[in-house]
């Protein structure tokens, strides 16, 4: 969990960052991250159609729906607002986002669509494992590689590259899979990023896991 580290260090910056939210409920930044990473996703998904320039605005927005999906859990601790129903609706808002982004960005034509599948149950399997250690009793669990604010920063990284790769510099590949040969095999940029999920999330996973199974009490 390489960001999740950093949270301290971050604090008064934060702090800064919440302060013309503070009016706000905890439900409406979650619902408002919800739609960023919706309307990223859509236009993640009219790449296909379109250009590639698009995947600009759709890194833009990844990067916004991750300050909101920071945003209400702050204002929720700020403003005394934290609750179970909250924390129940920010974990359902968080995963219907990953699945947005990565079914949009899997329709845009650059990304292998089986990478993408598994790398979407990577991420599920890894927000799983955390909550289930909450279900048991011991706690949310954030340990592991790939936090969730790990991923919508390599997310938000990858689609700045395909942006800035597709403009007509010298280097500029001339087809969605052809930036990086390895072997014959022709990937993108994403194609990486959503390989990074599958075996950080798997390793996260399985951590995740273990850490639980060892820290609950032998059957008898």
């Amino acid at each position: 969990m390489v960001l999740e580290g950093y949270r301290a260090r971050l604090a008064p910056y934060l702090a800064r960052l919440r302060r013309p939210f503070l009016s706000w409920t905890p439900a409406q930044l979650s619902w408002t991250a919800l739609g960023l990473a919706g309307a990223g996703a859509v236009v993640a998904a009219v790449v296909r159609w379109t250009s590639p320039l698009l995947f600009l605005p759709v890194a833009l927005l990844i990067f916004l729906a991750g300050v909101f999906d920071v945003l209400d859990g702050e204002v929720a601790r700020a403003t005394g607002r934290t609750s179970v129903r909250g924390d129940l609706l920010d974990h359902v808002v968080d995963r219907y986002a990953d699945v947005f982004l990565v079914l949009g960005i899997a329709v845009s034509g650059f990304a292998n669509p089986i990478v993408a599948l598994l790398a979407l149950v990577s991420l599920l399997l890894t927000s799983y494992m955390g909550t289930q250690a909450q279900a048991v009793g011991l706690g949310r669990l954030y340990g592991g590689l790939l936090s969730r604010a790990d991923r919508l920063v390599v997310l938000a990284v990858a689609m700045f590259l395909e942006f800035d790769w597709s403009l007509p510099w010298p280097w500029a590949p001339t087809e969605p899979w052809a930036h990086f040969h390895a072997l014959g095999i022709e990937f993108t940029v994403i194609d990486v990023a959503f390989a990074y999920f599958i075996v950080a999330g798997q390793w996260t996973a399985i951590s995740r896991a273990l850490r639980v199974y060892r820290a609950l009490p032998p059957a008898p």
